[in-house]
């Protein structure tokens, strides 16, 4: 198949080039989160405030819902109240001792009076001490029913309804931090020994179009056991912060590790390739303009790349628009 010179000229074309290119083992990896947290309730109550719902972005300190507080408004008071009894009575028996002791000291009571009013005085001053530790006890109560955000983050879901009953124990919201995301891939064992961590590891997210499509682990740490049932060992891929933006917990990816020394091979643009049926080939633009569809074996895939093994030979120019080349016979 051939096209007129003057069709071949307007044709984008792309020089076929060895380039250096390392081997990779491409394992599927599952996006997670660093920080995802739970929060249960530690008190049991009917639920009277919602503030926030699943996605929503929240502050740390930020609240997110209340229970029922007023039996435990009235159990603080009632606390409050008997440590202010214990504390009148603490300044009683601390005046009666201060005169007990001056009527000793002019030998008006005895020994025993002044012990007697002694050990009143330690017994108030014990229970005004175990008074306020019930109520600061009791202060806490009232805390545990407002329940606020522990670090900034995105709202997974909201488990409960305005007006249902919580439990302790009970899940109430889950939180995640999208700027703590993490690609755990699952690595066959027989290949782990091939894995170099000082190497970097591009991870694909696929259901990511444009420039966040490809991420750049900050971090890799290959977990030191293998799992039995699939011998197959975890690597934990660190992600950059940015990668909150587009990346869920929960997102399917692919881990791309480098592994040996890069070698020289035929990588043209996906976007030149045609598919037909059974057929993959490419346009080659001769140097007098025309240009022929050939056929062509293909290798890895590489990002927007592929790998020619047979078909196409160093130094041969293809059209980068293959439509446009049909279009134009």
């Amino acid at each position: 198949m051939t096209l007129p010179d003057a069709h071949a000229e307007k044709l984008a074309t792309y020089v076929v080039e060895p380039t250096p290119v390392a081997d990779e083992i491409v394992a599927d990896a599952t996006i997670e989160s660093t920080r995802q947290t739970s929060i249960a309730a530690q008190i049991s109550g009917r639920i009277t405030g919602l503030y926030v719902k699943a996605g929503d972005r929240v502050n740390a300190g930020q609240r997110l819902l209340a229970v029922d507080q007023r039996a435990a408004d009235q159990q603080l008071a009632a606390v409050r109240a008997q440590a202010a009894a214990a504390r009148a009575e603490l300044d009683v028996a601390r005046r009666e001792l201060e005169r007990t002791q001056y009527l000793f000291d002019k030998q008006y009571v005895s020994q025993a009076a002044l012990d007697r009013a002694n050990a009143r005085y330690q017994s108030a001053s014990s229970m005004t001490q175990a008074r306020l530790a019930d109520a600061g006890a009791a202060a806490v109560g009232p805390t545990l029913h407002n329940i606020a955000a522990p670090y900034a983050a995105t709202i997974a879901s909201v488990d409960v309804e305005l007006g249902s009953m919580a439990m302790p124990g009970m899940p109430l919201i889950t939180l995640f931090d999208p700027s703590a995301l993490r690609a755990v891939a699952t690595v066959p064992q027989a290949r782990a020994a091939a894995l170099r961590p000082d190497l970097p590891v591009r991870i694909e997210l696929p259901d990511v179009p444009g420039a966040q499509h490809w991420q750049t682990a900050t971090s890799v740490t290959i977990l030191p056991v293998a799992d039995a049932l699939s011998a197959s060992v975890q690597v934990r891929l660190s992600l950059p912060a940015s990668a909150g933006v587009v990346a869920r917990p929960g997102m399917y990816a692919r881990a791309h590790f480098l592994v040996g020394a890069p070698r020289p091979r035929l990588m043209v643009p996906l976007a030149a390739v045609v598919r037909r049926t059974e057929v993959t080939a490419v346009y080659v633009v001769a140097s007098n303009g025309s240009a022929t569809l050939r056929q062509v074996r293909l290798g890895e895939t590489r990002a927007d790349r592929v790998e020619v093994l047979a078909g196409l030979s160093t130094g041969e120019r293809i059209a980068l628009d293959p439509l446009a080349a049909t279009n134009n016979r």
